[in-house]
């Protein structure tokens, strides 16, 4: 909305002094066209901002235009600055918005705390990108617009919500859910609902489009979204096709070994750098295909089925490699 644009540019200025209309443009997500509308909007109302002319100009605001927000302890500044995680709010949609609330509590925070909270706040940080051993974090793709307002819409209002879901190795199809709550786990969404009474989980990634109806959602006046996702998380890893499986890993391949399953049932270390586990997944294929990852980084020692079916991939593809490359039928001498 332009209401609250207009609010972000003020409190961009009131934050940095000056400000070019491109590096405006650049916070806003907006053309430099629409920053100088904008800018002309922000004059006409009496808005005290005026240009800096030449080489290093820019917008500022004259001295002493702001409001403060009271009863804050710089602790409590410093919490709300540290727990806006941007994973969480883009995997529900609300990145922009995050940052938006963020500089209005910056701004808004009295002059001598001011200061003193946004120094601390860039001496924590949540959730980077990338973990110790310089493995990037895969973050979903962040959904449309239409797509996840209409998610929240449902959720927050209580109506039911009709989506298009194209759920793992299966053509996308539209179901209407009854919400519960949303759900963010490493920076994945989930949308919690019941579809005709049973508890579903649908990832957010895999919505293509949603709907929110008229009807009221048919589902509890309260919810522990804590305890739902505990429960819904244990049933999961203990379904009925689930199998388990005893794997020596290098201890430099741990993280993948388990970022792959869906349970770490036992651990123990066996020296040298090697590791056994007994992990869970979701089923046979699901097995195969998780350690079949891990080329030589993991021995299945247990079930043979298992160690039968890597074997049988692993001499499919030597017998492949170990011969020279026919030449592509269509390729000429």
């Amino acid at each position: 909305m332009r209401a609250d644009r207009l609010v972000s540019l003020v409190l961009l200025l009131r934050r940095h002094g000056r400000m070019s209309a491109t590096a405006l443009a650049r916070e806003l997500e907006v053309s430099t066209r629409t920053v100088l509308r904008d800018i002309d909007a922000l004059s006409a109302a009496g808005v005290p901002v005026y240009a800096e002319r030449g080489r290093h100009g820019g917008f500022r605001l004259l001295p002493g235009f702001r409001t403060e927000l009271t009863g804050l302890n710089h602790d409590e500044a410093l919490a709300l600055l540290v727990a806006g995680s941007r994973r969480g709010a883009q995997a529900f949609g609300l990145g922009a918005a995050l940052a938006s609330a963020m500089r209005k509590v910056v701004d808004a925070l009295p002059e001598e705390q001011r200061a003193t909270a946004t120094g601390a706040a860039r001496r924590l940080l949540v959730d980077p990108d990338t973990d110790a051993l310089a493995r990037r974090q895969t973050p979903e793709e962040e959904l449309p617009d239409a797509v996840v307002s209409g998610i929240r819409r449902a959720v927050f209002a209580g109506h039911r919500l009709r989506i298009h879901y194209a759920a793992a190795d299966r053509a996308a199809e539209w179901r209407t859910v009854d919400p519960i709550g949303l759900v963010t786990v490493r920076g994945q969404g989930y949308l919690l609902a019941t579809r005709a009474g049973a508890d579903r989980t649908y990832r957010l990634s895999r919505v293509l489009a949603a709907e929110e109806l008229a009807e009221p959602a048919q589902r509890p006046e309260r919810v522990d979204l804590d305890r739902a996702w505990q429960e819904r998380s244990r049933r999961f890893r203990a379904g009925a096709d689930q199998v388990t499986v005893l794997v020596r890993v290098a201890a430099a391949r741990r993280e993948d070994l388990v970022g792959g399953a869906v349970a770490v049932l036992a651990e123990e270390d066996e020296g040298d750098g090697l590791l056994r586990l007994e992990v869970g997944y979701q089923d046979r294929r699901h097995a195969e295909w998780a350690l079949w990852q891990l080329a030589p980084g993991a021995e299945v020692l247990a079930p043979q089925w298992l160690r039968d079916r890597l074997h049988a991939r692993a001499a499919e593809i030597a017998a492949r490699y170990g011969a020279p490359a026919s030449p592509h039928p269509s390729a000429g001498p």
